[in-house]
């Protein structure tokens, strides 16, 4: 007798969901009215943050000095970075025109829970302004042509991060398509790291400053995509510093000799080319 109630039940609770359900598309089916359809568009456009359409992309600039050298450092979470966050580029006038007056400015972009503050510089090493829409995410970095510029890194905890970056789509470090699987700089606790340019050597980047998008890097070098320009990327790891390797010279069979080389000194070929301008 349980087991007949229980399917009567059932049958009875179908019957009923399928009653509101035809209720409710009735419901659905009426027609709003004018002031109504007015505020669902309006609410509809207000999800929808805003964004400018980039003006600038940047060039590859002239040669400063920046030294850097490798380190022996492991991800603690490989393929799930701590932060991952972007800034599209434009003009200011572009940027508060597509905003309005819904526009937030601020000075840096808070990463990793607040763990890292990143914030782009100019030439004088003055913040320059990101603006968003009130309580959105659609960073919007304010640029000026002819602007030399520097990527800026505060790491305010006593975590050990990786940083990989990305200006129009491009690799900083290796000018190739940006990943990131590809290698990054290490930012260690309470320091600050200063990427200023896309690197040539170990000892000399290649500034960024902003242009015209037709002078941008990324549209002069194989691997750019003119799609991408306009974007800074930033990806950041968690990572465990190992210890030093000591170098360790190359073994050879007894009794022979290397290849002569050209150019002994030379590194592998693991920078940005230069661009190919057309």
């Amino acid at each position: 007798m349980k087991s007949i109630q229980t399917a009567s039940s059932l049958r009875w609770w179908h019957w009923l969901a399928a009653m509101l359900l035809a209720a409710g598309l009735v419901a659905c089916g009426a027609p709003h009215s004018a002031s109504e359809r007015a505020q669902a568009s309006e609410a509809a456009s207000s999800r929808a943050p805003a964004k400018a359409a980039s003006t600038l992309g940047t060039q590859w600039g002239e040669g400063r000095a920046s030294a850097t050298q490798s380190v022996e450092a492991t991800r603690l979470y490989p393929d799930r970075p701590q932060a991952l966050s972007q800034l599209l580029y434009s003009d200011e006038a572009s940027i508060r025109r597509a905003l309005g007056g819904t526009a937030d400015r601020q000075l840096n972009v808070l990463l990793a829970d607040g763990d890292v503050e990143w914030a782009v510089q100019d030439g004088q090493g003055q913040a320059l302004p990101i603006f968003s829409t009130r309580g959105a995410q659609n960073y919007q970095l304010a640029g000026r042509h002819g602007e030399r510029y520097e990527l800026v890194y505060t790491n305010h905890s006593q975590r050990s991060y990786e940083v990989v970056a990305t200006v129009d789509g491009l690799d900083v470090l290796t000018g190739q398509a940006g990943s990131m699987q590809r290698s990054g700089y290490l930012l260690r606790p309470g320091e600050t790291l200063r990427i200023d340019g896309f690197r040539k050597s170990q000892n000399e980047v290649a500034a960024f400053r902003f242009a015209n998008k037709g002078r941008a890097y990324a549209n002069h070098t194989p691997a750019g995509d003119a799609r991408n320009v306009g974007v800074i990327g930033a990806a950041l790891f968690e990572v465990r510093l190992g210890e030093p390797k000591p170098a360790v010279r190359p073994s050879r069979p007894q009794g022979t000799e290397p290849a002569p080389a050209a150019f002994p000194g030379d590194p592998a070929p693991t920078y940005a080319p230069p661009p190919q301008y057309r």
